[in-house]
């Protein structure tokens, strides 16, 4: 049976450094001058969702909208083509589903029906974005202390690096497009985490068992062994996730595209991170073998190993 080539990704290591460098950098920049452009779910303002009595064009009902004055109004559909969601950056009034009614009417060929209207104050939108940041630090920390009970302090540090990693860049590609950032986006960011941490600790798991067993090998040469040993599961996995985000993308409809978006970039970037940046930490942190040894019990002889 002829044995697995080894691919030498810590070769290109230097590269990647300077890749994710270069992308951490123009994520911060944007997140500190052009910020993220929060959705209605953090900034506050009213829901309004009618019924048509046949299908409706969106393009018409925003055109509508924008002629009528409301600007920046968010018009998807909600459920079948006859369902209409409109999200209004404006405060809530007793008259303001009577107006918003009375306007789409009057350039509908047929009838319209309201039925509901919402309203959430900028205080509310306010409390859910902190409580979302402080959910993303909550996940990072509880990972960190996953990782080094089960690893070691030092894959601990190369998960939550790549965890960050795949955060910032996420946020930065949301920033520098200004695509609309609400709770289903910052959902996808948790799923990102969840998703990238399983990834890393695959890989992490291998580079372990494989520091016990190949104990004349460089680090270099074990991290390598360990990585192209999980590359076949590691694009298995990332390959049909991708698949089910681009159908969720495509015909998931535009209430969704922000979720589907989050986490097509994140599985892409955290597929990435769980081979070049969490595997090169442990080299930057000096990982050996012997920061893996099992512990020898007292009394325990121990055997030589090759």
């Amino acid at each position: 049976m002829t044995a697995q080539k080894v691919i030498n990704f810590m070769g290109h290591r230097k590269l990647a450094v300077l890749l994710s460098t270069l992308l951490i950098v123009v994520s911060v920049i944007s997140l500190a001058t052009r910020q993220l452009q929060f959705g209605q779910d953090f900034t506050g303002g009213t829901s309004v969702e009618v019924g048509y009595s046949k299908p409706v064009d969106l393009k018409e009902v925003r055109q509508i909208l924008a002629d009528a004055g409301y600007n920046g109004a968010v018009v998807v559909h909600f459920g079948s083509e006859q369902d209409v969601l409109v999200r209004l950056q404006r405060g809530h009034s007793d008259k303001l589903g009577a107006e918003l009614l009375a306007t789409l009417q009057e350039k509908f060929d047929g009838t319209v029906d309201l039925r509901r209207i919402e309203f959430m104050g900028p205080q509310v939108g306010e409390e859910l974005r902190d409580d979302g940041g402080l959910a993303l630090l909550a996940a990072l920390i509880v990972v960190m202390l996953y990782v080094a009970f089960r690893f070691q302090i030092k894959f601990s540090v190369g998960a939550v690096a790549a965890l960050a990693h795949d955060v910032i860049i996420t946020l930065g590609f949301f920033s520098i497009f200004q695509w609309e950032f609400d709770l289903t986006v910052l959902a996808a960011l948790l799923a990102v985490i969840g998703y990238s941490l399983n990834d890393t600790i695959v890989v992490s798991d291998r580079i372990r068992e494989n520091f016990r067993k190949i104990r004349k090998s460089s680090p270099i040469e074990v991290i390598n062994i360990s990585l192209t040993e999980t590359l076949g599961r590691t694009l298995v996995t990332s390959l049909t996730t991708l698949l089910v985000l681009v159908a969720l993308f495509i015909f998931g409809g535009e209430l969704i595209h922000g979720f589907a978006i989050a986490l097509l970039i994140g599985v892409v970037i955290g597929t990435y991170s769980s081979i070049y940046v969490a595997a090169n930490i442990l080299l930057m942190l000096n990982i050996s073998k012997e920061d893996l040894m099992v512990p020898i019990k007292e009394g325990e002889e121990i055997d030589d190993m090759p």
